[in-house]
């Protein structure tokens, strides 16, 4: 049964808005204002599917991507730009309205910079027996065969023909692969997920294929297949070795945008926690004029960083530790002695170790985010233990996309 609807905004999601007798329908790739004609989605009482545009939007756009609507990748790219800006930013007002989180929030900051350094595509043999190697489609397990995404650096070029080539040898049958493959300076880092034990007569094949791909490096769950040259990326002065499989922020713009928001917020700070350090883009950079003690959960992502810092000449001393920070937060005790704390969790966030910054009295706390609602939560905490927020800069690095990245600073 086709429903005509108007769509009274876009949620925090991406998707359109309406109401139908009584009920708050979700209605993908629509635009607020928008009269359309939409179908029930079986399984799924609240959502819709847009069969048909009676009355656009003045701010809808053509996409520039023609696997958009399949490809789950990209919610919006039908949407002009200041209206999708302006819709991004107002994710983090509302949602810090909410919250009853009072302070400025600035202008989104446009970090896409040349696009998605970083990308995990998947591998899957399909009920026809046909290979698909692609990204999943929205709001489904399927697999959407591409031969390109416009939204990659360059650097990226040639990862979906290695993906390809990788795929076809693994053959990947009720299992799908996840091929992660990452830009580096010395090539694309791959890392494959999910082909389970593998005969040495396939590794040698696999790495065949890193040679005819020339990557970086090729790893298997992490072991080591091949590795033609070191899979670096500069951090600020440093070089880091990236361990396989390693999380690295979306952008290299987003990195850069973050870190010099961060760096600005503790400019002062002549020693400085970094939580959820990962490989450093925070401590390396912060650790041209302050002293640094680094904290994470990855064992390879803080040797990683040690490396880097101690190769590198000119930076003040960093002491990284594996810590897991969600089960053993540094308490009060721990904190008394740092002038700055810089906080990265990943999209759980960090509450534990909110609750002892907020028992501690750490003069500046930097939070960063992926996540607002878990922002919202940890600040919570801390303004309720006497920190004051003095603001929020959301950034975009995931553009086309619901998800928006923050940095907020309190202070005692």
């Amino acid at each position: 049964m086709v429903e005509r609807l108007v769509i009274d905004h876009v949620g925090h999601r991406g998707d359109g808005i309406a109401f139908a007798g009584g009920q708050t329908v979700f209605v993908p790739y629509t635009l607020d204002g928008e009269t359309v004609d939409a179908e029930p989605v079986a399984d799924h009482p609240d959502r819709r599917l847009l069969s048909r545009i009676e009355h656009p939007s003045a701010a809808r756009i053509a996409p520039f991507c023609p696997y958009f609507g399949a490809c789950g990748g990209c919610a919006i790219q039908h949407w002009q730009p200041g209206a999708y800006r302006a819709w991004k930013r107002g994710i983090v007002v509302d949602t810090l309205a909410h919250a009853r989180i009072e302070c400025a929030v600035d202008e989104l900051v446009d970090a896409h910079g040349a696009g998605r350094r970083r990308i995990t595509v998947h591998a899957r043999r399909g009920a026809d027996g046909e290979l698909r190697v692609g990204f999943a489609a929205a709001s489904s397990h399927a697999i959407v065969a591409i031969d390109h995404c416009p939204i990659l650096d360059p650097a990226l070029r040639g990862a979906l023909d290695a993906a390809r080539t990788l795929a076809e040898v693994l053959k990947p049958a009720t299992k799908p692969l996840d091929i992660q493959i990452t830009a580096t300076e010395g090539g694309l880092d791959v890392d494959v997920r999910g082909s389970g034990p593998l005969p040495s007569a396939m590794i040698a094949t696999l790495s065949r294929v890193a040679e005819q791909h020339r990557l970086a490096r090729l790893t298997r769950h992490g072991e080591l297949v091949l590795m033609r040259t070191p899979p670096v990326i500069a951090i600020g002065a440093a070089q880091v070795t990236l361990p396989p499989g390693s999380f690295l922020q979306a952008t290299a713009a987003g990195e850069e945008a973050l870190a010099a928001l961060v760096t600005a917020h503790c400019l002062r700070a002549k020693h400085v926690a970094d939580l959820f350090c990962g490989v450093g883009p925070f401590a390396l950079r912060l650790a041209a004029k302050s002293r640094i003690s680094a904290f994470d959960s990855d064992a390879g992502a803080v040797a990683a960083l040690q490396k880097a810092a101690t190769a590198t000449s000119g930076l003040k001393p960093v002491k990284a530790e594996a810590r897991d920070l969600s089960r053993r937060p540094l308490v009060p005790q721990e904190l008394r002695d740092y002038d700055a704390v810089v906080f990265d969790p990943p999209r759980q966030g960090a509450e534990a170790q909110a609750r002892q910054l907020a028992a501690s009295k750490v003069p500046v706390v930097v939070a960063v985010s992926c996540n607002i609602a878990t922002f919202a939560r940890d600040a919570r905490i801390l303004i309720d233990g006497g920190y004051k927020i003095e603001g929020v800069t959301p950034v975009d690095q995931f553009r086309h996309t619901p998800h928006v990245e923050l940095v907020a600073r309190f202070r005692r």
